[in-house]
């Protein structure tokens, strides 16, 4: 991803429309041709709409991003120890209004999952739950969205014993489904999920972005009751 791409998307999540328009007309006609064909190269190429997102999580928690499908999602030189590289698995939920608009029109027969800190791990195994555990100075980024607009990120080391907890009894009753089966292997669970409540204990849990309060009361109805509540008392 280019630069001037970067600085876009970043004031389109975290600034206002004039914000916004004032950088853009400040650019050349080619700069800006040059970012909207990378742009649409970039949604064109994106099976899960999920790339940009996921782009705006990992780079303001301070990573570099790391594009494809397979490892982490980015990695960052500690600050305090020489040499040592931190990772981390960025986990980016958006809400969409359109679909709640649906749904209240009764268009669609269930709401859509409101923002409660939480995401999902696909195609898991206890194979790679322990590889993830085990992993040295993995750290989760937890992120929600409305319409794009960003409104947390969340770190949390990945080996958090409540969060290890819930994904490995998501996988035991997986295992215990398949019991009697004539084979398993090669099976793996379709998605492992988790919310706040997986990680909210953790002693080093680390608020990398948050809307303020007022902002954040604009989204309130985006947001499931407790979380919220969690979400405003962190607020500024």
């Amino acid at each position: 991803m280019n630069q001037e791409l970067a600085s876009i998307i970043k004031i389109y999540s975290i600034g206002s429309h004039k914000e916004l328009s004032n950088y853009l007309i400040g650019k050349s006609k080619d700069t800006l041709i040059g970012t909207l064909v990378d742009l649409l190269t970039m949604y064109i190429n994106d099976k899960n709409s999920s790339t940009i997102r996921e782009f705006i999580t990992v780079n303001l928690a301070g990573y570099e991003h790391k594009e494809g499908k397979i490892g982490y999602n980015g990695f960052k030189q500690d600050t305090f120890i020489s040499g040592k590289t931190l990772k981390c698995e960025a986990k980016p939920k958006n809400f969409d209004t359109e679909e709640f608009e649906k749904y209240k029109r009764k268009e669609r027969k269930t709401s859509p999952a409101k923002l409660n800190g939480g995401g999902n791990f696909t195609d898991y195994t206890p194979a790679r739950l322990t590889k993830d555990k085990d992993e040295k100075d993995l750290n989760m980024l937890v992120s929600g969205f409305v319409d794009g607009k960003l409104i947390y990120i969340i770190e949390f080391p990945f080996a958090f014993q409540d969060f290890v907890n819930n994904l490995n009894k998501k996988i035991q009753k997986w295992q215990e489904k398949l019991k009697g089966s004539k084979s398993i292997k090669g099976q793996f669970l379709r998605s492992a999920d988790f919310d706040y409540k997986d990680f909210i204990e953790c002693p080093n849990l680390e608020i990398i972005y948050l809307l303020s309060k007022d902002e954040l009361a604009k989204y309130e109805t985006c947001i499931s009751k407790d979380f919220y509540k969690f979400l405003v008392e962190k607020a500024k």
